[in-house]
């Protein structure tokens, strides 16, 4: 076997052997009963961030929704058939589930959150799907620099980071479904940025207008 799938494999009989057999009941009454997650998370597919490990979570404690640079898209209903899996996700976590929190779930460092950057100061966003959806961050760039007009560099990337969390709750409140279940006391949002380097958590307080860390 290839040595990079080896190591998964071997992890799959380690997961298997040492926390499958003591968990059987968990997974087996998953299966019976059904996920019934309270917190649905919005994470980035960074492969340095992922929320079941950094949060510590169970099997069936959070549904997981991850794409690129954690984005919440707005609402939009197309005329012709079109594919929205972080809204179909969404749709399923809130009106299916029933999850009482949703939370975006951004970090440092992240790769998608600089393609936006490049794209916003003039710059070639490789790819054929990339520059499309992480444009649905571009108003964090533009409240980066109405904060921080002189920022650069990295400083300007953790700045948009931080604000494209606050793109992603505006975007959240568009859906419908969301904003009756926000309103009617059903359902929560909330904003968390994960620093990777010093695995410091911080998490959004709208009262304050900052992200405050998590002790």
């Amino acid at each position: 076997m290839i040595p990079v799938l080896e190591k998964l494999a071997a992890g799959y009989r380690a997961f298997r052997t040492l926390y499958f057999e003591t968990n059987k009941t968990l997974y087996r009454r998953l299966v019976k009963d059904g996920q019934k997650p309270k917190v649905a998370v919005i994470a980035c597919s960074d492969s340095r961030v992922d929320p079941a490990l950094v949060l510590q979570a169970e099997p069936g404690d959070i549904f997981s929704i991850r794409n690129v640079a954690n984005l919440v898209p707005p609402f939009e209903v197309d005329g012709d058939v079109s594919y929205h899996g972080t809204s179909a996700a969404l749709e399923f976590a809130v009106t299916c589930l029933g999850v009482e929190h949703v939370v975006v779930f951004g970090h440092a460092h992240c790769a998608g959150i600089n393609a936006m950057v490049q794209g916003q100061q003039g710059g070639d966003v490789a790819g054929t799907f990339i520059p499309a959806w992480t444009s649905i961050a571009a108003r964090a760039f533009e409240r980066a620099k109405h904060e921080e007009p002189c920022s650069e560099g990295e400083d300007l990337l953790r700045c948009c980071e931080r604000n494209a969390v606050l793109v992603s709750l505006d975007n959240l409140m568009s859906f419908p479904f969301i904003h009756e279940r926000v309103a009617d006391g059903r359902l929560q949002i909330h904003g968390w940025y994960l620093d990777i380097a010093e695995g410091a958590l911080a998490t959004y307080d709208p009262a304050t207008k900052t992200f405050v860390p998590v002790s």
